[in-house]
């Protein structure tokens, strides 16, 4: 088998040997997160497919759940390849991760469903999203360290924003295979059996991800260290037992990752939620412009990761967790103003009030979907929520039942979970527009981004992309200037994944909820708001600054 042996840098920047080394950790870290993000853009119609036993909101909900898992069992993925590849070595641990994440997506492509084998279709399911998160979780930790450990000192944010862009690229290709693929087959035969498509494919993604990875030789820091004998043999113990090493997890992940985990998770993936569950776009229209700015985008990872490597990995993150946390609110405002304008003066003209005695009304706040509202209040609140109609909820006279006051007119309110025509009419009659209404923006084509409602839509969710990339373009090559190469690893894997899957991963779950419970479209944002703006904090007074640490020196 022939291998790459990384020489040194050539007088021109960087080598042949070097781009192939970058080439083979961000492809397959690209193919890794495509399989990733598959499931979340398809969770309707696999929650169709594998919870069919259940109502259609319950099989969405478990859908998710399932989703959800995902996210949350990557921090253990952290912390099992991680240790794997602090004992045995960057190389052969990403080559599991790969191994596993690929194998898992083909057999979801191949999995009977719930009509076919019943109870077993959803579990074995479930099977599959915990080892593709648990290999996630393990992947992202090898690819930058591999990576940084072969960069010349001070060009580690450079070759390390390579790395960064794998997600955005990720998220891009499966949204173009699944476009693609639905308008081969048709949305009927996509539904029935075309969305196994884009997880077949995956294999061959998979084939071409081990083969280069194959073709790699082991870090040259990590096989001098293992060569004189000072590799770690409990790097969980050296790497979180060691308060010294164990403050520096906690301030990279609340100084850091935190922040970075929550702006990336708003400009990408709420921003698209956003879009269709609250402005009501359609999917198509919402995912072509949300696939523009990633376009437009993606390049800046690679700025930013350039200019920290001048200024610092400290400016950028925190500047944009910053930038963000005070921007949020009217970027946000200005995408309504533009692609649901009807939506927006609706808001600010119609009043809408749920007059329930308070005893009767409970807490909306549902970040998982698991909880089912009966009481007339809070079926009342979540109808409108669901209908992205700004509520203030009213107290009532002790007894009284539940009544909808809009523009101070009572409406007859009938206490059903899923729709009120009464309630539902009134509100459209007073200004709210209706699903499909002419002034929402929409996109006849993939290329119909040059009128102004649509070119003003991609520029702004831009903005949101370019904050994207200032708080994740250096977020690697910081991490991995914060730790020693011995137990480096294990240790930036944990707080970069309880950052990203669990910070950033609930981020749009629960933001929706914070707009149930308060009845304000953009409540949500005080989520990634006010975590971002605590990053910047702890990152300003104690996270230090790394970029001219010597990593061959630890």
């Amino acid at each position: 088998m022939s291998t790459v042996a990384v020489s040194q840098e050539g007088a021109g920047g960087m080598t042949k040997d070097e781009r192939f080394v970058i080439l083979a950790s961000s492809l397959g870290t690209v193919f890794e997160w495509y399989d990733f993000y598959l499931y979340g853009s398809l969770a309707s119609i696999i929650g169709a497919q594998f919870f069919s036993a259940y109502p259609p909101a319950t099989r969405d909900i478990f859908a998710l759940l399932a989703f959800a898992a995902g996210f949350l069992v990557r921090p253990f993925g952290a912390i099992v390849f991680g240790r794997i590849g602090d004992i045995v070595g960057r190389k052969y641990t990403f080559l599991v991760t790969i191994l596993i994440m690929g194998l898992s997506t083909f057999i979801v492509g191949l999995l009977p469903n719930a009509a076919t084998i019943g109870i077993a279709a959803p579990i074995i399911l479930i099977a599959l999203r915990l080892a593709q998160g648990l290999a996630l979780g393990g992947e992202y930790g090898g690819a930058a360290t591999y990576v940084a450990e072969h960069a010349p000192h001070g060009k580690r944010g450079y070759y390390t924003s390579f790395i960064q862009t794998t997600a955005t690229l990720g998220l891009f290709l499966s949204l173009l295979v699944i476009l693609f693929t639905r308008t081969a087959t048709g949305e009927a035969d996509f539904a029935a059996w075309g969305w196994r498509i884009p997880f077949l494919v995956s294999v061959l993604l998979l084939g071409i991800s081990v083969w280069i990875r194959l073709r790699l030789n082991e870090s040259p820091i990590f096989q001098k260290m293992k060569d004189e004998g000072k590799s770690s043999k409990a790097p969980l113990t050296e790497a979180f037992g060691n308060w010294q090493n164990g403050k520096l997890v906690l301030l990279a992940l609340l100084g850091g990752v935190m922040g970075q985990g929550v702006v990336w998770y708003t400009g990408q993936f709420y921003a698209l939620f956003f879009l269709q569950s609250i402005l009501k776009v359609d999917g198509y229209t919402a995912n072509l412009l949300v696939a523009w700015s990633l376009l437009l985008g993606t390049g800046f990872f690679i700025v930013f990761g350039v200019l920290s490597d001048k200024i610092g990995r400290k400016p950028i993150i925190l500047g944009g967790c910053l930038i963000a946390a005070l921007t949020f609110f009217p970027i946000f405002k200005m995408i309504t103003t533009n692609a649901n304008p009807a939506l927006e003066k609706a808001i600010e003209q119609t009043k809408v009030e749920v007059v329930a005695d308070p005893a009767g009304c409970g807490d909306l706040f549902n970040p998982v979907g698991t909880r089912v509202f009966s009481a007339p209040c809070d079926t009342a609140r979540a109808f409108l929520s669901q209908s992205s109609v700004k509520y203030a909820t009213t107290s009532g006279a002790a007894g009284s039942g539940v009544k909808v006051v809009v523009n101070g007119k009572d409406v007859p309110y009938t206490n059903a979970k899923d729709s009120n025509p009464a309630v539902l009419a009134a509100v459209q009659a007073a200004g709210y527009p209706k699903a499909g209404d002419a002034g929402i923006v929409k996109m006849a084509h993939p290329f119909d981004i040059f009128r102004p409602q649509v070119a003003a839509v991609v520029g702004l969710l831009f903005i949101l992309v370019i904050f994207v990339t200032m708080v994740y373009g250096p977020i690697a090559a910081m991490l991995v200037e914060l730790f020693p190469t011995r137990i480096r690893y294990t240790s930036m894997s944990l707080p970069y994944h309880i950052g990203n899957g669990w910070f950033g991963g609930l981020l749009p779950a629960t933001a929706f909820a914070i707009v149930a419970s308060t009845g304000d479209i953009y409540a949500g944002l005080w989520y990634p708001v006010v975590f971002a703006s605590i990053t910047v904090v702890i990152g300003f007074l104690f996270l230090p600054e790394t970029k001219d640490v010597d990593i061959k020196a630890t």
